[in-house]
């Protein structure tokens, strides 16, 4: 037996003893892992330094810098976000669905624990906790791999949150990290049928679909961010403008940060010269279309690969469109199924473009950047799902478990005996 096989093994027969913990002690425990990774802040921050010597030695590029970045007030942001996890209601054992048949039998739909998740992901250590804490709600063991640029930050989390596992009875197994990184390792773990029930990637897209490819287990994909903001012709500029800016500076390398903005050609004088204006002085490179570069000629020429394109940087694509249909027929086009936004006072439009889009988060004059489980009322999340299965969008810990039939009666058969 192989050693990757004996620890997803430890990690299934240590499943039951998470699942079997009752609402209190389950809150205690998440909240003694909050303050286990304060307490460990100091050797986490050392460990990731080493991680960003190593990257910066490598000259990896700066949005994944910045998503490996660890210092105090994100320490912080992640004993925050594990307590968040910590006060959501227990979905575990919740009754979502109650029916008396005409026989008598009761019919309930209960909500159990998954079982094992695998959580596969790059360069976000923030991650290890986050996702430890969600399956560790829902009543799951989880397998944590991460990417080799966070194998100290990682390791460091994780040592502190099985801590709290060990302080409270628990086997340390139900959170397990795996330290073979290589990539025939995650082959393995993608083909573990009989023990990992579910299995979640979240990185970049040759990640996604390399897990996707070679998995044997079930994979919710947690795809790249195509995020779009459409300026309607009944938009409010300033609103827009707000927008547009939250979506696209505030935070460029994460998956819901705008990557293009299509604006109706009725608006577009006057907006697009202070849209590109107000980008360009916060660094921004504008690449548009013909007509967005009648507006400015400093924009670069757009192609079709810049409106397929997750940039995870300071670009955007920029492309004046004559409608909404024409607007929505983009979107259908390049979209990757994360987030959308309209920006418009007119309620129809509003109305029209939710109707006609299928992402699993939809904006109304809101920022992309609430497409986050935090933001949402999910506490953590462990990923944003774009696979339309049970769960799709930000996944909190009510995503991490399934319904199950449960039949009561008194009795009865389906045929007279």
């Amino acid at each position: 037996m192989s050693v990757l096989r004996s620890l997803a093994l430890a990690c299934r027969d240590a499943a039951p003893a998470v699942a079997a913990l009752d609402p209190p002690t389950r809150h205690a425990l998440l909240l003694d892992m909050a303050a286990a990774v304060e307490a460990q802040a100091p050797a986490i921050l050392a460990a990731n330094a080493q991680d960003m010597a190593a990257a910066a030695a490598k000259d990896v590029q700066v949005a994944m810098r910045d998503r490996l970045r660890l210092d105090a007030p994100r320490i912080s942001a992640i004993a925050a976000a594990v307590r968040e996890v910590a006060d959501l209601p227990d979905p575990v054992g919740q009754v979502t669905r109650r029916e008396t048949r005409p026989n008598g039998l009761v019919v309930e739909r209960v909500r159990i624990p998954l079982g094992v998740v695998a959580m596969i992901y790059e360069a976000r250590p923030n991650v290890t906790a986050d996702a430890a804490a969600l399956c560790l709600k829902a009543g799951n063991a989880v397998i944590l791999r991460g990417g080799s640029e966070a194998l100290h930050s990682n390791a460091a989390i994780a040592a502190a949150l099985r801590g709290a596992l060990r302080a409270h009875g628990l086997p340390e197994a139900a959170l397990t990290l795996l330290e073979d990184l290589r990539r025939e390792a995650m082959v393995e773990l993608l083909q573990l049928a009989d023990i990992v029930d579910l299995a979640i990637p979240r990185g970049g897209e040759g990640l996604i679909r390399f897990v996707a490819e070679h998995a044997r287990v079930p994979v919710i994909k947690h795809y790249k961010g195509v995020c779009h903001l459409y300026v309607d012709a009944g938009a409010d500029l300033d609103s827009a403008l707000a927008l547009l800016i939250d979506g696209k500076t505030s935070r460029p390398a994460v998956c819901n940060a705008i990557e293009t903005l299509l604006v109706h050609a009725a608006i577009a004088p006057a907006f697009l010269p202070r849209a590109i204006a107000a980008l360009r002085a916060r660094g921004v490179e504008v690449r548009g279309c013909t007509r967005t570069r009648g507006y400015d000629a400093g924009v670069k020429p757009a192609g079709e690969d810049d409106y397929a394109a997750e940039f995870l940087d300071l670009i955007l694509a920029v492309r004046v469109v004559d409608d909404l249909d024409t607007a929505l027929a983009h979107i259908a086009r390049y979209g990757s199924d994360h987030t959308e936004v309209i920006a418009t006072r007119d309620e129809g439009a509003a109305a029209r473009f939710v109707a006609g889009t299928r992402s699993a988060a939809v904006m109304v004059n809101a920022s992309s950047r609430f497409n986050d489980g935090g933001e949402l009322g999910l506490g953590a999340e462990i990923g944003v799902s774009t696979t339309r299965l049970h769960a799709y969008g930000p996944m909190g810990a009510e995503a991490l478990t399934i319904e199950r039939f449960v039949v009561r009666g008194n009795g009865q058969t389906r045929y007279p005996v």
